[in-house]
């Protein structure tokens, strides 16, 4: 699992009908700090997510097949949790509260 920033909606032209009424996401990686960490990559929101939330991904099909319950699911990435806030070591690195009130 990784953390990443909700950074847009993405609308595919590639009619599939396993995609039909899913939310397509794009999400950036970031370390635990909140820095970049790594490529962007789309992902299936299965939370409600929306751009600048700070989500948990699972980027591995077998576990997303089985979150979706389809095992034949053409699926890598999704979007299974809103994450509140982050600590490391102790410290209070990052406050979803904080972050939309700043």
């Amino acid at each position: 699992m990784i953390i990443a920033e909700v950074v847009g909606n993405v609308t595919s032209p590639v009619q599939m009908d396993f995609l039909d009424g899913r939310t397509l996401l794009l999400v950036q990686p970031l370390t635990p700090q909140g820095a970049p960490s790594g490529n962007a990559r789309i992902a299936i929101d299965t939370v409600g997510a929306g751009e600048g939330d700070r989500v948990l991904v699972i980027d591995e099909g077998n576990s997303g097949r089985q979150i979706l319950g389809d095992s034949d699911a053409p699926v890598k990435t999704l979007v299974v949790g809103v994450i509140d806030h982050v600590e490391v070591g102790g410290e209070h690195v990052y406050n979803h509260y904080e972050e939309v009130s700043a």
